[in-house]
């Protein structure tokens, strides 16, 4: 790598580091990046998941010595995603990239509206966790989320968010948290296997790395300094800029 190359990298990795922790969707910038630095479009999403891993260590952290991240529903939640993950990461149906794009396009901007028009579920202080019936449903909802992850990871914060709020009652601060935390814990398991591959570039990943938990330290601070109001404004942003690059701008998912 240049060192035109990875300060390039390093910046990119500041921009999705703080946008993953707060909302989701930063890989959208990031892997376009790491093919512009001439890593082939699976390398790249490979590459990109060091960068994702050390950010998610940075941020539950962060969120955990404020008091924020509820550990044990993570964990709960997090092992489902993880089978979801593994079995995302050994996909091998030939997806045309540019329906993959428009679908999650269309998708997050159905989410768009739940955000909109209903600000006091994504803004309340209580939930209602595992103790609500068909509990196996969520189950099966964090699987699905986990192989999405795998496959893609662009855009798998939001869907985690979605479903942290609205179907599992947290606060977009908690929601955060948890977010990340469960990112944290599917994570290794897919990117193991593009190690597995040999789809990496571990110099790449660990540059991106360093950009990414320098974004994630910081959006995790702002994300309790500044409460659920500034992060579902975050949110509501992202998920436009994120809509408008997949519809109207293809390439790099």
């Amino acid at each position: 790598m240049s060192w035109e190359h990875i300060v390039l990298v390093i910046i990119t990795g500041v921009v999705c580091g703080f946008i993953n922790t707060l909302a989701g969707s930063g890989s959208l910038i990031s892997l376009p990046i790491l093919m512009f630095i001439g890593l082939p479009p699976n390398v790249a999403n490979g590459t990109n998941r060091i960068g994702i891993l050390f950010q998610n260590i940075v941020s539950s952290l962060n969120f955990f010595r404020k008091k924020v991240l509820d550990v044990r529903m993570g964990l709960i939640l997090g092992i489902p995603a993880v089978a979801g993950s593994v079995a995302g990461a050994f996909i091998v149906l030939e997806l045309h990239d540019r329906a993959v794009e428009i679908a999650v396009g269309i998708v997050l901007l159905i989410m768009l509206l739940p955000v909109l028009l209903r600000p006091g579920q994504w803004l309340k202080k209580t939930r209602a966790g595992m103790k609500q019936k068909k509990w196996w449903l969520k189950i099966v909802l964090f699987v699905l989320i986990g192989v999405y992850g795998g496959f893609i990871q662009a855009g798998v914060g939001i869907f985690l968010l979605s479903a942290l709020v609205l179907n599992m009652g947290y606060d977009l601060v908690r929601a955060n948290a948890l977010k990340v935390f469960i990112n944290l814990i599917f994570t290794p398991f897919a990117l193991t296997v593009f190690l597995l591959r040999g789809e990496i570039d571990i110099m790449a990943g660990l540059v991106l790395a360093i950009g990414n938990s320098v974004g994630a330290y910081i959006a995790s601070n702002w994300a309790v300094s500044w409460g659920p109001v500034f992060v579902r404004y975050v949110l509501i942003v992202v998920i436009v800029l994120a809509s408008i690059k997949l519809l109207l701008f293809p390439g790099g998912i």
